[in-house]
């Protein structure tokens, strides 16, 4: 079942590759619990088949990044990109894309979280394993607020321009 508006979002663990320690993570790949990091905030998140893939790379990152200070002058606590990839490719997406720290680039390395939400779809046939759906939301302590979940093939209503008029 796909979760919707006013459901919470299920627990899990997503990676994420820190590249400057602190006394909380070392350098390298790091587990956080969503639980966790939900806890009291206002989340955009966004989720994308696949790093380094076309769409995702030269539209749908960029569009996020572009609009960061529009989010975030609206209340938004955290922007996270979910994708169903490695903390190692998470974090050299996000140095490609330089994203410095305005986006978490968060890695669900074998889709588990994304299947609790009800938002993965296989791909096998074409060789590229189980992905995530295309799509955005807003999690206010983590509840979904907005779900935007995009047709495949699509970047019609999950771009930053859409959820910003959500927030």
């Amino acid at each position: 079942m796909t979760i919707k508006i006013g459901d919470r979002v299920p627990d899990g663990a997503l990676g994420e590759y820190i590249e400057t320690a602190t006394d909380s993570c070392a350098i390298g790949p790091n587990s956080f619990q969503v639980a966790d990091m939900v806890k009291g905030k206002k989340i955009a998140v966004f989720a994308v088949p696949g790093a380094f893939t076309p769409t995702c790379s030269e539209k749908h990152l960029p569009g996020y990044l572009e609009h960061h200070d529009q989010l975030k002058a609206k209340g938004i606590d955290e922007i996270w990109c979910v994708s169903v990839n490695d903390p190692f490719v998470m974090g050299a997406w996000g140095r490609d894309q330089q994203v410095n720290g305005r986006v978490r680039m968060l890695a669900d390395g074998s889709g588990d979280w994304t299947k609790k939400l009800g938002l993965s779809f296989d791909l096998s046939a074409r060789g590229l394993g189980v992905r995530s759906q295309r799509y955005s939301a807003i999690l206010e302590d983590g509840v979904v607020k907005q779900l935007n979940i995009e047709q495949a093939g699509k970047l019609e209503v999950s771009d930053a321009q859409n959820l910003l008029k959500q927030v």
